[in-house]
């Protein structure tokens, strides 16, 4: 823990260890190590009493000098610490762990252990708002017209899963799909923006994968939200990719096989309505806050409009998707398992 420059750190010693308060001995026992270069990958350079002063009040010991020279020059900064016995790791250490990385530089940081599980790209997803029937050829693989408004519905959260995460079939499913999209990320919140702001209230893109259960989503007397909020059927990421890395969400290519087949070839240049458009008219009907994800609709080759009869998941698929630049997905569908829900 950090303290005010003029005030001393602490570190609490028993009586048998503390030395005498007039500093005479000549000899300097190791008290540790310096913690913010052992924890950051440094040598971790041996801390002795020579670093202490007496302090009159109840015989405690102050720190001259809570840290090695290179940490200080590191820091760029004199650091006072309350230390344990066991030194605690002082506030600082991240800032100093992100200087040492840069100066070792990308080739001299550690690899990450393969295989790795990557979470959803936004933690707590307050909403995440779908659009239906955003590209007119997949409105008419399924049978519908092409919407004069934005078609909107929700997503539950729950059914929120990491971009490679297992997807799991509702029970007695028979009519599940898939869906690649086009996530738009909200970067500050929004209520009835321009159109020609919109974009300014992005923070970034993503893909999505909007599963969908057909039967419950059209033949079960209800909204489409019955279909699209079965658990695991929300995988968004791997990555956010910032706006800046986008200059154009309306020429993004997109794609998905199952099995190693080809189903879904896209371009966003194709929806119906832009991101921009989105954003402004769904800002109209719910302030959007940042970390919210609109979902923007799937171009033609759902399981729905294969001819000439469906096709649909079943357990042990494999799906594959991607959009330019925003990485790739792959999920193995699941016959029925809590376990696999809940982790």
């Amino acid at each position: 823990m950090s303290t005010p420059a003029s005030a001393p750190a602490r570190v609490t010693r028993t009586a048998r260890e503390r030395p005498s308060t007039d500093m005479r001995r000549t000899r300097h026992a190791p008290l540790g190590r310096c913690m913010y270069c052992l924890a950051a990958g440094g040598p971790g350079i041996v801390l002795t009493e020579e670093h202490l002063v007496p302090r009159a009040l109840g015989g405690r010991l102050t720190l001259r000098d809570a840290v090695c020279e290179p940490c200080r020059r590191l820091t760029g900064r004199r650091e006072q610490l309350t230390l344990d016995r066991e030194f605690a790791v002082p506030r600082t250490l991240l800032a100093l762990k992100r200087r040492r990385a840069r100066a070792k530089g990308p080739s001299r940081l550690p690899a990450v252990a393969q295989p790795v599980r990557y979470a959803p790209v936004v933690a707590d997803i307050g909403k995440l708002i779908c659009v239906g029937l955003n590209y007119s050829d997949h409105a008419a693989e399924s049978g519908m017209a092409v919407p004069a408004e934005p078609v909107l519905f929700m997503k539950a959260t729950s059914s929120i899963i990491g971009c490679n995460d297992a997807v799991v079939l509702p029970r007695d499913s028979v009519k599940s799909d898939w869906e690649v999209e086009l996530g738009v990320v909200i970067g500050k919140r929004a209520r009835y923006v321009d159109e020609a702001d919109a974009l300014d209230y992005v923070a970034g893109y993503c893909v999505v994968n909007d599963l969908s259960e057909r039967e419950y989503q059209l033949e079960r007397g209800g909204q489409w939200d019955k279909g699209k909020g079965c658990d695991t059927f929300g995988p968004v990421g791997p990555y956010l990719v910032t706006k800046d890395e986008v200059p154009d969400p309306q020429n993004l290519g997109m794609w998905l096989e199952v099995n190693g087949q080809r189903y879904q070839t896209g371009n966003t240049r194709t929806m119906v309505f832009t991101v921009a458009h989105l954003v402004s008219y769904i800002s109209r009907f719910m302030t959007l806050q940042p970390g919210d994800v609109i979902s923007t609709g799937t171009p033609p080759g759902v399981g729905l409009g294969q001819k000439p009869d469906p096709v649909y998941l079943k357990a042990g698929d494999v799906m594959r998707l991607g959009i330019d630049g925003l990485g790739e997905q792959e999920q193995t569908a699941h016959a029925w398992n809590e376990a696999l829900i809940d982790g």
